[in-house]
C-alpha cells in the first residue's frame, strides 16, 4: 500500500507571465501533520487551491491515496477523502455554531428523506447521535458554552475553529487548514494544537498552511517551504531551520549572512 496519502509531482501554475508555482514536488506521509510554510507571496495558498480543485494547474499530477486528482475540480477531492479550511473564517449566517458544524455531517447521513421529513424513530435517533459528536467537538475547542450562539456574531478565532469542527464532522481522510491559528490567542492555539495532534492520533492526515512558527515547529512532522513558488526545503521542523535557504527566505541575504 502507498504510505502516501498526498502526491505532487511536477506541478505548475502560471497567472499571466508570473510563475506562481514552479515545479513543485512532494509527498505528505499518511497519518502525519506536514506543515506547508514561506514568506508572504512564497505560493502557498495557490498551491492549496491546486490541490483542491480550485485552480487547474498547467503542468503536474496530484494524487490524494492514489487517486488522481488534477483537472477533477473539488468534487473530485471530496470524493477522495479531502477536505480544506480557507485563510478567512467561513461560517453559515443565520445559523448557530452546532449546526454550522452539523452542516459537515450531511455527506453520511444515512437515512431515507422520507424518513427524516416524516421524523421517524431511526431518524431522530441518527440526529441525537450527530449532535452529539457536534457537542463534543465543540468541547475540544472551546465553545461548548457557544453551541447556540449565531456562528457570525463570534470572534474570527471561534469562527475559525467552528470551521474547523465542521471540516472534522466529515470525516476526512486529508485535511488542509490554510492559517487555523490566524486571530487566535495563545488559549485558543493551544486548543487547536491539542485538536489537531487528537485528529493526527486518530489516522486522520493533516496539511497545514501556517504563519505561527511556534506552533508548526510543536507539532509538525514534517515542514516544506515554498519561496516565489519554487520548494526550497524540506525535513524535519529542526533541519528545516538550519536550513541556509530558508533563513535567507525570510530574512533575506544580508540578514542570513548577519
Amino acid at each position: 500500500m502507498n504510505s502516501a496519502a498526498l502526491e505532487v509531482a511536477g506541478l505548475r501554475k502560471m497567472f499571466g507571465g508570473l510563475r506562481a508555482i514552479d515545479d513543485v514536488s512532494f509527498a505528505v506521509p499518511r497519518g502525519s501533520v506536514t506543515a506547508l510554510i514561506g514568506p508572504n507571496g512564497a505560493g502557498k495558498t495557490t498551491l492549496f487551491n491546486l490541490i483542491t480543485g480550485l485552480f487547474a494547474a498547467d503542468a503536474g499530477e496530484i494524487r490524494c491515496f492514489g487517486a488522481p486528482l488534477a483537472g477533477l475540480g473539488p468534487n473530485a477531492a471530496a470524493r477522495a477523502g479531502l477536505l480544506r479550511t480557507f485563510q478567512t473564517a467561513r461560517v453559515f449566517p443565520g445559523m448557530t455554531a452546532l449546526e454550522n458544524v452539523l452542516v459537515g455531517a450531511h455527506r453520511h447521513v444515512r437515512m431515507h428523506p422520507v424518513a427524516q421529513m416524516l421524523w421517524l424513530p431511526v431518524a431522530r435517533r441518527e440526529e441525537r447521535l450527530l449532535a452529539e459528536q457536534a457537542v463534543a467537538l465543540l468541547e475540544l475547542v472551546g465553545l461548548q458554552g457557544f453551541r447556540d450562539t449565531a456562528a457570525s456574531s463570534l470572534p474570527v478565532g471561534a469562527q475559525k475553529l467552528v470551521e474547523l469542527c465542521r471540516a472534522l464532522m466529515a470525516r476526512p481522510r486529508l485535511l488542509l487548514l490554510d492559517e487555523p491559528a490566524a486571530g487566535l490567542n495563545d488559549t485558543e492555539t493551544a486548543e487547536l494544537a491539542a485538536l489537531l495532534r487528537a485528529v493526527r492520533d486518530n489516522g486522520v492526515t493533516v496539511l497545514v498552511v501556517e504563519h505561527n512558527m511556534s506552533l508548526v515547529m510543536d507539532l509538525a512532522d514534517q515542514v516544506i517551504v515554498l519561496d516565489l513558488g519554487n520548494l526550497i526545503a524540506s525535513g524535519t521542523p529542526r533541519e528545516v531551520q538550519r536550513d541556509s535557504r530558508v533563513i535567507e527566505a525570510y530574512l533575506g541575504a544580508e540578514g542570513a549572512a548577519a
